[in-house]
């Protein structure tokens, strides 16, 4: 059982030296930049997903008259 604990304790440590020492964190600059990047590729996404959407209800409720 001490193995198992002394394990998580390294791994610990370990995750923590890596995260402060090693990695590297954005600017505030960056992250608003790539903010703005993800935004505006999600509304492009949203409106292109509602015109197709829209154009496959126009369709369908053409052939629904033209059945019915």
């Amino acid at each position: 059982m001490k193995k198992f604990f002394r394990k998580i304790g390294s791994y610990t440590i370990e995750a923590y030296n890596e995260l402060v020492h090693k990695v590297s964190w954005p600017t505030g600059k960056e992250l608003t930049s790539s903010a703005v990047v993800v935004l505006s590729a999600s509304l492009i996404l949203a409106v292109v997903i509602l015109a197709i959407d829209s154009s496959f209800e126009f369709v369908m409720k053409k052939i629904y008259q033209f059945i019915f």
